[in-house]
């Protein structure tokens, strides 16, 4: 039997579905009917019932029904299940067949074409012969029917043609071929559904109606037949979770059986056919938990029942398809939406198919050993052309007792399985099996079995002598066991590698494997790396190596044969191989002395070299390439002789280099961007060591790492070594060339902090400590680049201090040339920088020169640069508050119009500096002053910190002609320097806006004129001014409340005219009878015409109280004559 004989057969896999056969439809040259056929078959929707429709003539001959059995007393089954029976119900025996015929109620020619229709019914029951399939009748007609009951003629020819075709009322239809004809299918569809659910449901009582006929003892393969025939019946039926039950209870029944050698094969078959038939159905009812266990059992229960030790092989085949099978039904499963986890998924399963498969072929190498021919006649060949039962032994079918009936048939059987199994591709299986493995590890994330798998298949291609393909995966997987450090795993994986490509003569992959095998991460003993350590120079030498042990002889010899012709070919002597991803036996780590470097000094590099293989190493050539090509012409060694180039197993050797930097490249970054050893020699094979970078390799970094760690846990070797420590030797792959350190001093001397606004002074002095002149001096003063954007706008900076800069100054003065600085002279320097807002600024000073000096010989002109910051603080220097007061100093909200107020202001010292305030002004925009020229009150003022400087003017708003009632004042300027400042410093204006007024137009304005003071008992005079400011008479009320300070004499109550325009004037003679601060007499006013201005408002312009100075004492005569 050949390899696919474990393939599951279609039948068992496919979903089985209700077969209905269509008669009477010619899809071929009548379009209606081809229209109805891809209306029934053509995009069908899952939501569609599921029946399987098939096109058969009306005279197809169906397969006979055999003669049904009345007892079972004396037979004797001869296997379990028919290899024909399951294919036989999906496609050949219906469940219904459904004639179509073109017939309209109408018709004219009625009576013939239902006599020709009751013809069609009877040949398709005869062609059933006896067989339970129902048979329908759709007539297929142009017109659309009536609603039932309305159409009495088609009521009694439909009744009319069921009676002359044997049919039910159930079984007659009408299709209507009109533009709905997919509707109309759908629901012809259903009823043809019902019906085959009517035949399965009568199979299946059928079959289980022969239970009572069965006994155990010779009919136990009839009830494991009987329990799969129902369950399928119920498949058919889509009875799924019935199904599932009498699938269990067969499974239960296979492994009842007597199970002997000649009938091992055909339980193992049955149950296998069984227990994928249950993981379906539990993944389609979504228990993926029972699939999974009752596959487990179904291991567990067959994983000891071999068989023939002969054929022990084809039990690993079956197991092997058995995991393979279902693997396939979990990841079917997932794509319908389960969801599978890192533990659980299908990759396990075709893992251990593979396994099973491995060990099929190592039984089969053991067991198909043996010479001879192919048996002839063949004892696989069956007459029939196939099995006539699942499982059985094409020599021996329908042999159920427990000795073979034919001793020499059963061992020539044997020698043919035999020699058909040494045919199969075993690693192609294997590998196929391994890669849907890999898939799977690799889409669940679990890339440690993806890495373990794919060695495997590396391994299996090395059996099948692809060594292209076994090379290309083990490559792959190399790279993830380097990096974890599965050292013993790297080297079996590196062992078959140059296997392989010792096999395939591949030069430089044989070198790469060797340089690896001879390496630090080698498991391999002393004396197998001086083996290959031999065959790798024989290489260098352009000889062939010898072969590799535990290869195919047979491959070996054609290897030689390759490698004679690769030593032949000129011109594929040179090489280069980068070592940097691989774990190479020469180490090699380079670095910089230090990370920077003056350009007035030598650049030095070390590249240490280190073998670990048992013998030395000779090399011809080292070079480190620089970012900068020019400098790699200093970096090479070379030497003819041996003695300096070998390299010490075990042994560290260090190479020393050394370069002046250019000038230009001052600031820049100088990177090793490899390091190149040449193994070899021209006039064999010439082999270059490639690093990238400083060097390195794929365990470098971790190994430093832990060097790391160990120095710090035990502290540094107190002993001095004669040589460096390897593993502690650290990288320094780049070097900055940074300029030479400047011999000058520069000191800046200030007052902070900076006040706004201000010339603020930084004094620079510049003194030369060079041994030579220093040329070409330039200097750049000023903020800082980098610092926030608004800091530039409002920082201006010049060398001018006569004068206030404007906002044009820049904020940086870049390179202000200052000449030549002799050794020991002193440059000085005054700067000026406005500062216009507040808050911390950062100053540069950075001065440039160029000198001449020399650097091992070379003459070179050195840029130098010395900077130096300083942080400022810039603070206000003063506060200036302002406010708005009456003529009796009391706060205004609001100013009367044309009515003087004063204006008061209050400059307060914020300054940790004493200021000297030079003047102050007013500049006056809609108010007037109410003095002719008012003077400054601040002139030539010093303020220290903390003090404050007050200033007072008397101002009048006149009437303004806009409607709006808020005014702007004016500016007040403050002229201001430092106290410490010298005299020609230019002064500072500061602006401080004043702020809005709200005008309040007055109807009528009020004053009075009095003395200063009073005196008791003596006559004061108060004339009281009224004046009428709008353009109406206003009559105005007046009346003096008697005061117990005053007596007086005048109107106590008055009214009055006065115009528009005009003043009226009331004089009053107050007579005090007390001393001290009094209350004046109160004036009540009112204006009937202006309710709004009431007494309290007007009273407001006039003084409430006056000071009385007590009575003089008179000198009388008597007095006076007394004395």
């Amino acid at each position: 039997m050949a390899g696919s004989q474990w393939e599951l057969p279609p039948e068992l896999c496919c979903r089985p579905m209700a077969f209905v056969a269509l008669t009477g439809l010619d899809v071929v040259y009548n379009a209606v009917h081809r229209a109805i056929w891809d209306a029934f078959c053509a995009n069908r929707r899952a939501d569609r019932v599921p029946i399987s429709f098939k096109v058969l003539p009306g005279d197809h001959e169906y397969p006979k029904c055999r003669t049904k059995r009345t007892s079972y007393e004396w037979y004797i089954p001869k296997g379990i299940l028919k290899t024909g029976w399951m294919n036989k119900h999906l496609n050949l025996v219906p469940a219904l067949v459904v004639l179509f015929y073109e017939l309209d109620w109408d018709d004219p020619q009625w009576k013939e074409k239902q006599s020709e229709c009751a013809t069609k019914v009877e040949i398709v029951r005869t062609s059933l012969q006896g067989r339970n399939t129902k048979v329908a009748v759709v007539l297929i007609q142009k017109k659309t029917p009536l609603p039932p009951g309305e159409d009495l003629v088609a009521s009694e020819r439909a009744s009319a043609l069921c009676s002359a075709c044997d049919l039910s009322g159930k079984s007659l239809f009408v299709l209507p071929h009109t533009d709905h004809l997919v509707g109309y299918i759908i629901r012809l569809e259903n009823a043809f559904y019902e019906h085959a659910q009517t035949y399965y449901y009568t199979e299946i009582r059928r079959v289980k109606s022969h239970k009572e006929f069965l006994n155990k003892t010779t009919h136990q393969l009839l009830f494991v037949r009987h329990q799969f025939k129902i369950a399928f019946f119920s498949e058919l039926k889509q009875d799924t979770q019935n199904a599932l039950k009498y699938y269990r209870t067969a499974y239960s029944l296979v492994h009842e059986l007597r199970a002997h050698e000649t009938n091992m094969l055909e339980i193992k078959t049955l149950a296998g056919f069984i227990n994928y038939k249950i993981c379906r159905l539990c993944f389609q009812h979504n228990t993926p938990l029972d699939a999974i266990a009752q596959f487990r059992k179904h291991i567990d229960f067959c994983k000891k029942k071999i068989g023939s030790a002969e054929l022990a092989f084809e039990h690993s085949a079956w197991m092997s398809k058995q995991f393979q099978s279902f693997g396939e039904l979990f990841d079917e499963a997932i794509k319908l939406g389960l969801t599978a986890i890192q533990t659980q998924n299908p990759g396990f399963y075709y893992q251990q198919a593979a396994y099973y498969c491995q060990d099929r072929k190592q039984m089969a190498q053991q067991l198909c050993q043996a010479e001879g021919s192919y048996p002839s006649p063949d004892p696989l060949d069956t007459q029939g052309g196939g099995l006539d039962f699942y499982g059985q032994r094409p020599w021996r079918q329908g042999h159920q007792s427990i000795d073979p009936p034919d001793a020499e048939k059963e061992k020539t059987g044997i020698l043919a399985l035999h020699i058909k199994e040494r045919d199969v591709p075993h690693s192609e299986l294997i590998i196929a099996l391994l890669s849907n493995a890999v898939a799977q590890f690799k889409k669940y994330k679990c890339p440690r079995m993806k890495s373990h798998l794919m060695v495997q298949m590396g391994e299996e291609y090395y059996h099948a002598k692809d060594y292209t393909k076994a090379l290309k995966l083990l490559d792959y997987v190399m790279c993830d066991y380097r990096t974890e450090r599965w050292w013993g795993l790297l080297t079996a994986i590196l062992t078959t590698a140059l296997r392989c490509a010792y096999l395939m003569a591949s030069v430089k992959d044989y070198i790469i494997y060797c340089m690896e095998l001879l390496g630090r991460a080698s498991t391999l003993k002393e004396e197998q790396k001086s083996r290959i350590e031999k065959n790798l120079f024989k290489v260098l030498m352009n000889e062939v190596p010898e072969s590799e042990p535990e290869c195919d002889p047979s491959s070996v010899s054609a290897a030689r044969s390759l490698w004679t012709d690769r030593m032949a070919l000129a011109g594929s002597n040179e090489m280069t191989i980068e070592v940097q991803d691989y774990i190479p036996f020469i180490q090699c780590k380079g670095k910089f002395q230090s990370p920077s470097f003056h350009v007035d000094q030598p650049i030095q590099l070390q590249v240490f070299l280190r073998v670990d293989c048992p013998h030395p190493v000779s090399f011809h050539k080292l070079a480190v390439s620089l970012s900068n090509q020019e400098y790699n012409q200093w970096c090479v060694v070379e030497s003819p002789g041996q003695e300096s180039m070998t390299l010490l197993p075990g042994k560290t050797k260090c190479y020393n280099f050394s370069f002046v930097a250019k000038t230009e490249d001052v600031g820049k970054k100088i990177e090793m961007t490899g390091i190149e050893a040449m193994l070899g020699s021209e006039s064999g094979r010439c082999v270059f060591l490639s690093w990238r970078g400083a060097g390195g390799d794929a365990a470098s970094a971790h190994e430093a790492l832990q060097a790391s760690r160990s120095s710090r846990r035990w502290g540094r070797c107190l002993e001095a070594r004669q040589e460096p420590d390897w593993d502690s030797l650290t990288l320094q792959h780049s070097t900055m060339i940074i300029s030479r350190v400047p011999k000058i001093s520069v000191q800046l001397s200030h007052q902070p902090p900076a006040l706004t606004n201000e010339m603020y002074r930084i004094d620079l002095t510049v003194q030369s400590q060079e041994e030579a002149v220093a040329k070409d001096v330039r200097l750049t003063v000023g903020l800082k680049p980098g610092q926030d954007a608004n800091l530039g706008q409002t920082t201006h900076v010049t060398f001018d201090g006569s004068k206030v800069c404007d906002e044009g100054a820049p904020a940086l003065l870049p390179d202000v040339p200052l000449g030549d600085l002799e050794p020991g002279e002193t440059f000085t320097k005054c700067v000026y920088v406005k500062c216009v807002s507040t808050g911390p600024r950062v100053f540069l000073v950075h001065v440039a020169y160029s000198i001449d000096t020399t650097v091992e010989g070379h003459q070179i002109v050195c840029k130098c640069h010395k900077d130096e910051t300083v942080t400022i603080e810039t603070v206000v220097p003063f506060e200036v508050s302002v406010k708005f007061v009456s003529t009796k100093f009391e706060p205004l909200d609001q100013v009367a119009v044309d009515i003087p107020f004063l204006l008061m202001t209050d400059i307060l010292s914020s300054s940790p500096w004493p200021l000297l305030l030079t003047s102050s002004s007013l500049e006056l925009l809609t108010v007037t002053s109410n003095t002719p020229q008012p003077q400054s009150q601040l002139e030539e003022v010093v303020l220290q910190t903390g003090e404050c400087a007050s200033e007072c003017f008397c101002l009048r708003c006149p009437q303004q002609t806009s409607s709006s009632n808020t005014v702007a004042t004016g500016q007040y300027l403050i002229s201001w320097r430092r106290k410490s400042s010298s005299s020609d410093s230019p002064l500072i204006q500061t602006t401080v806006t004043l702020p809005h007024i709200i005008l309040e137009p007055v109807p009528l304005y009020i004053y009075a004129e009095l003395p200063s003071f009073g005196r008791v008992r003596e006559s004061l005079p108060v004339r009281y001014h009224i004046e009428n400011r709008t353009t109406l008479v206003q009559e105005v009320e007046m009346a003096v409340e008697p005061s117990d300070a005053f007596m007086f004499s005048g109107l106590k109550q008055v009214r009055l005219r006065i115009l528009p325009g005009t003043e009226q004037q009331m004089l009053y003679n107050y007579y005090p009878l007390m001393a001290g601060y009094q209350t004046l007499p109160q004036l009540n006013i009112c204006l009937p015409r202006c309710p709004t201005s009431t007494t309290p408002a007007l009273q407001r312009f006039l003084p409430q109280r006056i000071f009385v100075k007590p009575q003089g004492r008179q000198p009388d005569d008597a007095s006076i004559a007394a004395a």
